[in-house]
C-alpha cells in the first residue's frame, strides 16, 4: 500500500479505493488474519488480498508468488483458494440482472448507439484457455486447436456483466451453451418485452429474445446490410467487455490449470471484480484508452 496510485493500479489492476472496498466486502464474508495453513504465523488480511489480486492480474506460478510475498508455496496456494472462495460468494452481489429502471436506461443507450429499440444487453461466448483436463480431456479441445472452458456473458450498455455462465468444454457451440444455461430456463421472466443483441451463432427460432444479423450469402439487400451494421455497432460492447476482462485479469489469458472446478471459480471471481471496478466508476484502461483488444477467443 506504500505505492503511489498509478503504480498500485498498474500492479494490482484496481485503484486504492477499489482495493479498500473489496477488502471490506471480503472481511464481511469472514476473512481474518489467521494463517491459511493453521501454522503459528498470521498473514495480514490486506496481504492476502494483495496476493490474490496479483495472482489474477499476472501469470506467475505459486513458486514465484511465494518468493515475491515471502511465504511458503503451500501458504500461497491456500491464500489464493481462501480469497477465491470468498470472492465467488460475493459474485451474486456484483453480477445482477438489471431492474426495470435499469432496463429502461439500458434501452435508451443502445437506441442511441445502434438505433434499435428495446435492447437491454448483448450476449456472446469466449474461450478461456486451460490445460487438458484429466477426465474427458478431448471434449475441451476447441476448433481453434487449444483446450478451453467457455464463458457466456451478457453485458449491459457499460460492458458490465448482468449474467454469466461458465463451465462447458471448449468444443461446445455458443447456441448449445445458451440452451444449457440457467438464464435460458427463465428467459421469459428475465427478458419480458426486451431483447438482446447477438451474433450469427444465435440465429434460431429457439431464441426469439435475441436480435441477430442475417448471414451474408451474397444476396443481402441494402436494408439487410444496414441492419447488420446497426447490430454490430450495438453488440461491440460485449466484445470490448471480454477484451477488458482479459486485459485486466491476465490470468484468464492462459490459466495453466486442468482442474475444472478451480478454473470456473477463477472465471467467476474475475467477472465479479470486473463489475466491481465498473460499479466504482473506473475510467478507461491506461494501456488501451480506446478499448482493450479482444484475443482470438470467440467461439464462432
Amino acid at each position: 500500500m506504500e505505492m503511489d496510485d498509478n503504480t498500485f493500479q498498474r500492479h494490482l489492476r484496481v485503484t486504492k479505493a477499489q482495493f479498500v472496498f473489496f477488502t471490506q466486502k471480503i472481511q464481511e464474508k469472514g476473512m481474518n488474519d489467521m494463517h491459511p495453513c493453521g501454522g503459528p504465523d498470521n498473514i495480514p488480511m490486506q496481504k492476502k488480498i494483495v496476493m490474490f489480486l496479483w495472482y489474477l492480474a499476472n501469470q506467475n506460478s505459486f513458486r514465484e508468488l511465494s518468493d515475491k510475498f515471502d511465504v511458503s508455496q503451500g501458504a500461497a496456494h491456500n491464500v489464493i483458494v481462501e480469497v477465491l472462495d470468498l470472492t465467488c460468494l460475493l459474485a451474486s452481489s456484483f453480477i445482477t440482472w438489471p431492474t426495470d429502471c435499469e432496463k429502461r436506461a439500458n434501452t435508451a443507450v443502445f437506441s442511441r448507439v445502434c438505433g434499435i429499440d428495446g435492447i437491454v444487453g448483448a450476449i456472446d461466448g469466449c474461450h478461456i484457455k486451460i490445460q487438458r483436463p484429466p477426465i474427458r480431456g478431448g471434449d475441451y479441445l476447441n476448433r481453434k486447436s487449444f483446450y478451453s472452458i467457455l464463458l457466456q456473458g451478457i453485458v449491459d450498455d457499460q460492458g458490465k456483466f448482468i449474467d454469466i455462465f461458465t463451465g462447458p468444454p471448449g468444443r461446445v457451440h455458443d447456441s448449445r451453451m445458451l440452451r444449457a444455461s440457467p438464464f435460458f430456463e427463465n428467459w421469459r421472466q428475465s427478458m419480458g418485452p426486451y431483447k438482446l443483441l447477438g451474433d450469427t451463432a444465435y440465429i434460431s427460432h429457439t431464441y426469439p429474445f435475441i436480435i441477430t444479423p442475417k448471414r451474408d450469402n451474397g444476396a443481402l439487400t441494402v436494408q439487410d446490410q444496414q441492419l447488420n451494421a446497426r447490430i454490430s455497432r450495438g453488440r461491440v460492447v460485449v466484445e470490448q467487455a471480454f477484451g477488458r476482462l482479459k486485459c485486466k485479469w491476465r490470468r484468464l489469458r492462459d490459466l495453466q490449470n486442468s482442474h475444472v472446478d478451480i478454473v470456473v471459480k477463477i472465471i467467476v471471481a474475475s467477472c465479479a471484480l470486473h463489475n466491481m471496478c465498473i460499479g466504482l466508476a473506473e475510467g478507461a484502461c491506461n494501456e488501451h484508452p480506446h478499448g482493450c483488444p479482444r484475443q482470438e477467443d470467440d467461439n464462432n
